[in-house]
């Protein structure tokens, strides 16, 4: 295996893949139809209303914001290479170097296994990377905290707040 720089202001002698992986671009989760009628009537009802206060432009950004969300319900994700290597991240052709990223962690999302990267950057702010299996996860974690800060769990944000609030208010499916 070759040897991995210690710090991040210290440059490699050669850079090589570490570890490598194919994943889906992105967490996935099919929707049903129940979902989009909701929504759909949902977003039907506000455009009404948003119609007689004469906010056309609001309404287009809303339907624009809904077929986003339908296509990406309904089309699964391409799958794309992720590579470790020995000066920072690979993932689906753009390259990260450690000294752009800060701080990385696993959770579950969709029955995925998945690892969010920070980075210092504006866009990409987070790193999204599926996992093949749970074996992976302990050997990027071995190899990652070489480079880069691990955290349990991330800090929260209004928007996290905001989300599960939502959520929990109005359910767009059945939960069993």
């Amino acid at each position: 295996m070759p040897e991995i720089f210690t710090s991040k202001e210290e440059e490699p002698k050669e850079i090589v893949t570490v570890y490598s992986w194919k994943s889906p671009s992105r967490p996935f989760k099919r929707r049903n139809r129940e979902v989009f009628t909701t929504l759909g009537a949902m977003i039907i009802l506000v455009s009404l209303i948003l119609l007689f206060a004469k906010e056309i432009m609001l309404i287009a950004v809303i339907v624009s914001a809904f077929f986003v969300f339908y296509a990406l319900n309904t089309t699964s994700p391409e799958e794309v290479e992720h590579n470790i290597m020995t000066d920072g991240i690979d993932s689906a052709g753009h390259h990260y170097k450690f000294k752009e990223l800060r701080d990385f962690w696993f959770t579950d999302r969709y029955e995925h296994r998945v690892m969010y990267v920070d980075t210092m950057a504006k866009f990409p702010g987070r790193l999204v990377l599926i996992l093949k299996d749970k074996t992976d996860e302990v050997k990027i974690k071995e190899i990652l905290l070489k480079n880069l800060t691990y955290r349990e769990k991330p800090e929260r944000t209004w928007i996290d707040d905001a989300t599960d609030w939502l959520s929990k208010r109005v359910p767009l499916e059945k939960t069993a």
